[in-house]
């Protein structure tokens, strides 16, 4: 329910919005005079106020501006029986919604409520919005080398220097970027990420530089590249081991004079970018193999930063399952699971392969397969499905199941939460409140699951 503020010296004007907005469902409060209402304003979160601009004390503008100044996303729309076109822009040149004339038009009044109201929610929800896309996840962990790359980034980030971040797949090199380019003096201009090992060779060279118009077949117009759309801040050189030969080139000539040139064009570009690379090759070997330039390798590695894989700092494990429990759990709107300490102990034990990107899917996967509080042996069931199966501990064993049958992840997650549904409603005997509470899902989240996979009792 929407909560609306009145400030009017006038009774009747007051009365007669209360009744019209209350009648709406809007929760309402009035006060007649401009000091009171901005103690209110301070005091209490609002999503409307309608205020008067002809009062004693205060005059309504300085209500508006001063309003404005403690909760500048909350709309205001201006009153008076005196108005005219130029109050109105007056208005809303402070920063007003919109301006209504005494006495209020009923339509109106309730028109421009409504659209001041989904105009507030619109603006709350793309502040949200822009904070989940912009917000870089922390470095967690508390190990030594974690320590020890959280130092480095915070000694090196505010220089040029460039950097090279090698690691395993999955190990976090590009959370380490991301946080070079934050802390550095270039954060207010982009991180633009290229992924060497996922562009065509033939292609790289006009994704980093651009091309010009006609410079080959498909060239249908000039294009900017990367070089140019991160100049004033940081270019990321994902899996840069994978780099053609021809490319390489390229940038290390872009790296030594701060020059580009498009693919099919003459002219020199200066540009201005911090380059920061990473790859999970040891580029040495690929040096002694011919495949990587070793004057670029120096160019690149002014600042080496190695990411260790996840087996070797299995004391971050509980810091990072937890964090994930917490994010998914939340992106999920459910409530946090939690984890008992046989189970982290478990977590532990894995091989970790897949490195942090393994162990979040993981912990999805268990978030959406287990009960309220995720055990070893919801650990051992579903955290790793190559594994043998294990016996529960009421002495239920799981059937060993045939993996080879599910074509991907999707398949196999279905496969497992429609047994683990079906297993629950009989146990208590198709009671689907009692499973729904027992499982911590909503009832009509059950029937829907019941229904998608045509579980039928007795069957």
């Amino acid at each position: 329910m929407a909560k609306i503020l009145i400030i009017d010296d006038e009774r009747a004007i007051r009365n007669t919005l209360r009744e019209i907005l209350e009648y709406e469902d809007y929760e309402v409060e009035d006060v007649d005079n401009g000091v009171d209402g901005l103690q209110l304003i301070e005091k209490n979160d609002y999503d409307l106020v309608l205020c008067d601009i002809k009062m004693n004390r205060m005059d309504g503008m300085e209500v508006l501006t001063e309003g404005l100044a403690i909760k500048p996303d909350l709309p205001f729309i201006m009153i008076s029986g005196h108005g005219t076109v130029e109050t109105a822009i007056e208005a809303s040149k402070k920063g007003a919604f919109d301006f209504i004339s005494k006495p209020p038009d009923l339509n109106r009044l309730l028109i421009t409520v409504r659209n001041a109201l989904d105009r507030g929610s619109l603006v709350v929800e793309a502040k949200v919005l822009k904070r989940k896309v912009s917000k870089v996840r922390e470095i967690l962990g508390n190990s030594q080398a974690i320590v020890k790359i959280k130092e480095t980034i915070d000694r090196v980030a505010p220089t040029d220097a460039r950097v090279l971040i090698t690691g395993a797949n999955g190990s976090g090199k590009e959370l380490v970027a991301r946080w070079l380019h934050e802390k550095s003096n270039r954060s207010s201009a982009p991180i633009i990420e290229v992924n060497c090992a996922a562009i065509p060779s033939e292609l790289i060279e006009s994704e980093l530089f651009g091309h010009e118009k006609g410079s080959f077949t498909s060239a249908i117009k000039q294009r900017i590249g990367k070089f140019e759309s991160a100049s004033g801040g940081t270019l990321f050189l994902d899996e840069i081991g994978d780099m053609s030969q021809s490319a390489q080139a390229k940038v290390l000539r872009a790296l030594q004079e701060n020059k580009i040139t498009r693919v099919g064009g003459e002219k020199e570009i200066d540009v201005d970018v911090r380059v920061v690379a990473a790859t999970n090759k040891d580029l040495l070997k690929e040096i002694e193999a011919g495949n990587f330039r070793m004057d670029l390798y120096h160019r690149l590695s002014v600042i080496l930063i190695h990411v260790p894989p996840l087996i070797e700092r299995k004391d971050d494990i509980t810091l990072l399952t937890q964090s994930f429990l917490d994010e998914i759990c939340n992106e999920y709107g459910m409530p946090i699971k939690k984890i008992s300490d046989a189970a982290l102990d478990a977590l532990k034990a894995l091989p970790w392969t897949g490195n942090i990107r393994e162990l979040r899917n993981m912990v999805e996967r268990l978030i959406i397969l287990s009960d309220k509080t995720i055990t070893d042996n919801d650990v051992k069931a579903f955290a790793n499905p190559s594994a043998p199966a294990v016996s529960g501990g009421d002495g239920n064993g799981v059937a060993q199941t045939d993996f080879d049958q599910f074509n991907n992840f999707q398949e196999y997650k279905d496969f497992a939460e429609r047994e683990y549904i079906k297993f629950k409603l009989e146990k208590n005997n198709w009671n689907v409140s009692k499973t729904a509470d027992d499982i911590d899902i909503q009832r009509s989240h059950l029937y829907s699951k019941i229904e998608k996979f045509g579980l039928k009792r007795g069957e």
